[in-house]
């Protein structure tokens, strides 16, 4: 589950959405092609605005009222997703819903703060995610059958300017055919008009459709879209996501996602040979600059040689537990997105100037009291996929430290099936402090 990362009563230093390194190409949950007009409400006041405004009206939630709304993104409809939430708010206490997480846990009483998190673990809230995406889907199934049943639809060819009239699929089935162009069969599309004016802005802007890249004229980029067959879309672009039928399908998953599931269905009668399987490597990035690499052992030595900063070192000499290093990246992590030094705590305007002050004063292996970063907030990462926590093992040595060190946090097995149990069980409900 994708956690929004709290923080302090700052909102430079507010992340309101989940952080992915580049690499990353998790989806958001597809939107409605009238979405923009309906008002997002505040769920404690009269305070709304337009949902094109989703981050302000996040960010007020989280200054004014301390509330954080896990995985947003995935949300199907969240004007109505808020206001059902503000009608229950009206009826019972937010204790009620939300888990309280408490911040700078063991510091000063005067510097704790509280805030609310309101997530699927709660029943009532997953099974609410649910029906919007059902009614979500209907919606859209509903349109993409007017659309196939519509035999008004006319538009110039963006590659020849020959009319086509009557069905959209003689269109689409001329550019497959004749241009060599195909965005998929006619039947899993939908909001076609809307997806072939978005192809034509680029093609008017002089932009190839697949690598986006643009040219001085229609000659050129012709010539290029031929030469290196980019005469197709990159399914990469998640701005197209909204108009094939299977994105709307299962609640969070891709089209890549459910598609695979599709494959391994159609293998289940198949003799298991596993002996061509490949696995797909995680790829880890250094903590101070953009390197990488698919060798853990390999991104532990770039850090060393290149910036000074040996993690197990520090392992070895403050006895880190897993947790206790899962915590240290994610702290450090969160400082240099923030701009700023996590030894010193000193402020910059940009991230390529906390390492070269970091540099300069010899800071990489200074770390504040350990009071600073062994927090339960740290325990979600700052970038969602961040391989480099991947590399993190336990010591035999702090194997029985655990509890000196007051880590008393459960870990749930993979193949634990009970989706229930799970939720009655998460680790999220264990750190998090309940009223």
């Amino acid at each position: 589950m994708g956690i929004i990362l709290i923080s302090d009563s700052v909102y430079r230093d507010s992340i309101l959405e989940p952080l992915c390194f580049p690499d990353d190409s998790a989806p958001s949950a597809p939107s409605h092609s009238s979405a923009g007009s309906e008002p997002l409400p505040c769920v404690f006041c009269p305070e709304s605005v337009p949902s094109l405004d989703k981050d302000v009206l996040l960010k007020h939630m989280l200054m004014q009222h301390k509330l954080v709304i896990a995985d947003v993104r995935l949300i199907a409809d969240l004007p109505k997703y808020l206001s059902y939430w503000k009608g229950r708010f009206l009826e019972q206490p937010i204790t009620e819903f939300c888990s309280v997480i408490r911040t700078n846990s063991t510091g000063p009483v005067e510097k704790q703060e509280e805030y609310f998190l309101l997530c699927d673990v709660l029943s009532e809230d997953r099974t609410l995610r649910e029906n919007l995406q059902q009614k979500r889907l209907e919606d859209v199934l509903d349109q993409q059958q007017r659309e196939r049943e519509d035999c008004s639809f006319q538009r110039l060819c963006m590659f020849c300017s020959e009319e086509f009239t009557g069905n959209r699929s003689t269109l689409l089935n001329h550019m497959a055919k004749e241009h060599a162009f195909s965005i998929g069969l006619p039947d899993n599309i939908v909001y076609c008009n809307q997806f072939l004016d978005t192809l034509q802005s680029k093609v008017d802007n002089l932009q190839c459709l697949y690598c986006e890249k643009s040219f001085r004229d229609k000659t050129t980029l012709k010539d290029h879209m031929r030469k290196k067959a980019h005469r197709r879309i990159n399914a990469s672009n998640h701005q197209y996501d909204r108009f094939y039928i299977i994105n709307y399908l299962e609640l969070g998953k891709s089209w890549e996602e459910v598609q695979s599931e599709d494959d391994r269905e159609l293998l289940e009668d198949e003799d298991d040979d596993w002996s061509d399987w490949e696995a797909h490597p995680v790829s880890a990035v250094c903590l101070f600059c953009h390197h990488q690499s698919e060798n853990m052992d390999l991104i532990h030595t770039h850090m060393k040689e290149t910036h000074g900063f040996d993690l197990h070192q520090l392992k070895a000499e403050l006895s880190l537990s897993f947790y206790q290093q899962v915590k240290l990246v994610n702290f450090i992590r969160r400082q240099i997105h923030q701009s700023r030094c996590y030894g010193c705590s000193q402020s910059f305007d940009s991230p390529a100037d906390v390492l070269l002050h970091i540099n300069a004063e010899d800071h990489v292996m200074k770390l504040p009291d350990t009071s600073a970063w062994d927090q339960p907030q740290y325990y979600f990462p700052t970038y969602e996929n961040d391989g480099l926590l991947c590399s993190l093992s336990d010591s035999e040595e702090n194997d029985g430290n655990r509890t000196a060190h007051g880590e008393d946090v459960p870990v749930l097995a993979e193949d634990v099936s009970n989706l229930r149990e799970i939720r009655q069980t998460s680790v999220l409900k264990q750190l998090l402090k309940r009223s």
